[in-house]
This record gives structure tokens, C-alpha cells and sequence, in this order.
């Protein structure tokens, strides 16, 4: 196992909605994940209505979710964190696939076809491209390296509802359409992958301002490992919400009501640790890495 040393980073996300109707409910998960691996040293949470508030953390996923019901006018959510990152990493020649009869039982999930994730539909082409490959890491990257070859990043190409096989067919997507695709044959190759949100860190400024960010883990060596498909952030640098099946068990913020989006501001920056040292930035390692909290 390597040790790399942790990077704090900061975090700030701003969502502004207009609320048209009283007693419209909103479900927020834009809090930061506490796992072994992610350290929240601290943070702040403001809503500018007076209204209740309810919070559950999930257990499986340590996803954060906020509940609460607005009324009507303008709804302003202000969350900013400070977050210990400890990666660690492991040499890919190391890290072989792990049998199905030696998954735990909270992993299995992450094998089925799911609604984004079609990887019964997709099997003949994860099955034709990656089943003679060595089953271990090596074979999880050339998926993912296949993906990123074959899908071009387009702002607004897709929708909320596209599918795996879709973005396969149009060639095209997001960072959701990524994440989904490389999901799909990981699982047509029996590989345990879940789709993870996060803050995308380190990302090019052409491709827009800073945004939530979709990739992907899958479950290898006992360990889930982190890959970034879309190829467009710093996977050291993912500051972790939640995760689950596919972007349907992600979103960072479920509307129920008459409500309409006023606009996001995300602004994530490396920090010092103190002593006088500058701040360790995030950079790209060639090697598997983690921080899940397992």
C-alpha cells in the first residue's frame, strides 16, 4: 500500500432557487462525506429561510442529506468545508478482480444493470473489447481508457435522462454520460462499479466554471479504487458527497414543488497545513488510489 501525503482542500457552494408555491420540499446532499480516508476539519451550513431542517447520514454511502420545506421566495443554501484528503494507492499489477463469491454482501448492488446503467444491453461490446484482458486493474483501466476514447465531452449534450447506450450510440456527453458508460462495462465484465459524486478540482476552465463532478469507483483487491473516465478533473483531488448505483441515487439536490433554479456558484481551492508550508496542490498519479472509506 503507498502512503501519499494528505492535501486539504476548501470548498464553497452557493444555490440560489425562487420558490413558487408554498411548501415546496427540497433533499440537498452537497455536504461533504466523513470517511477514514476524508476528514472534515470544518465546515458551515446556512439557509437564509427560517424553516426546519432535517438531516440523515447514510451509513452505506456516507452520503449526507439534507431535508427541509421552503416557502414561497427566494431559497439561498451557503455550505462551505475545509477537508483533509488521505489518499492511498497501490501498484495495479498488485490489484487483482475479486470473485463474486468473495464480495461482501454490500457490494454485490454494484453488479446489476441499473437504469443508467444498462450493462446487460452492453455485455456483447464489454465482452468483445475487454474479455480476453488480464482480470485485475489493468482490465478496469483500458475500460476506462476505452471510454474517454470514445465519447467526446460536449456541454449540454445530453439530458438528465440519458442512458449508457445512448451516449455508446451519440458518442457524446457529460461527465454523468462518462461515468455511466465505463459503470455499464464494468458490470457486463462482472466488476463491481458504482457511480460517486464530488467537487471537480483541478478541472480545465474551458470546459466552464467549476460544477459537481461524476466518476466512478470500482471494487478491486478488497478496495474501491477511484478512475475518472471523462479525464477532465484530478482524482487526488475528488472531495467526495455520496455514492450509488447511478447519477438516480446522486443528485445533489431533489426538487419537489414549483421551483425554479436561480443559479450555482462552486469555488474549491488547495490550502496550507500550517507551518509556514505552501499548499500541497492535488496532481495526477499513475497508480490505483482511494479514499473510500473502506
Amino acid at each position: 500500500m503507498v502512503m501519499f501525503d494528505p492535501v486539504r482542500l476548501q470548498c464553497q457552494v452557493d444555490l440560489r432557487y425562487q420558490v413558487n408555491s408554498a411548501g415546496s420540499d427540497f433533499i440537498f446532499n452537497v455536504q461533504v462525506a466523513r470517511t477514514r480516508q476524508q476528514m472534515v476539519l470544518w465546515e458551515s451550513l446556512t439557509i437564509n429561510q427560517g424553516v426546519a431542517l432535517q438531516e440523515y447520514c447514510d451509513p452505506a454511502t456516507s452520503g449526507r442529506f439534507l431535508r427541509l420545506r421552503a416557502v414561497a421566495g427566494e431559497l439561498v443554501l451557503r455550505y462551505a468545508a475545509l477537508v483533509e484528503q488521505r489518499p492511498v494507492g497501490e501498484l495495479p499489477a498488485n490489484i487483482a478482480e475479486t470473485w463474486i463469491p468473495n464480495l461482501p454482501g454490500e457490494v454485490l448492488p454494484y453488479l446489476y444493470p441499473s437504469r443508467f446503467c444498462e450493462s446487460d444491453l452492453l455485455a456483447p461490446v464489454a465482452m468483445a473489447h475487454f474479455g480476453g484482458l488480464w482480470q485485475g486493474y489493468g482490465r478496469v483501466e483500458a475500460i476506462c481508457a476505452w471510454v474517454n476514447s470514445h465519447v467526446k465531452f460536449t456541454s449540454g449534450s445530453s439530458c438528465s435522462t440519458t442512458t449508457a447506450s445512448q451516449t455508446l450510440a451519440s458518442g457524446r456527453g457529460v461527465c454523468r454520460d462518462f461515468a455511466h458508460l465505463m459503470i455499464a462495462m464494468c458490470r457486463a465484465m462482472n466488476i463491481p462499479a458504482r457511480f460517486v459524486t464530488g467537487f471537480d478540482y483541478g478541472a480545465d476552465p474551458a470546459l466552464g466554471p467549476p460544477d459537481f463532478h461524476a466518476y466512478v469507483e470500482a471494487y478491486l483487491g478488497g478496495r474501491w479504487y477511484i478512475f475518472d473516465p471523462s479525464g477532465t478533473a484530478i482524482p487526488m483531488g475528488f472531495m467526495r458527497l455520496t455514492s450509488g448505483r447511478d447519477a438516480a441515487d446522486c443528485a445533489y439536490c431533489s426538487i419537489f414543488g414549483d421551483v425554479r433554479p436561480l443559479g450555482q456558484t462552486i469555488e474549491v481551492h488547495a490550502v496550507s497545513a500550517g507551518n509556514g508550508l505552501p499548499p500541497l496542490e492535488p496532481y495526477r498519479v499513475s497508480g490505483a488510489i482511494s479514499t473510500a472509506a473502506d
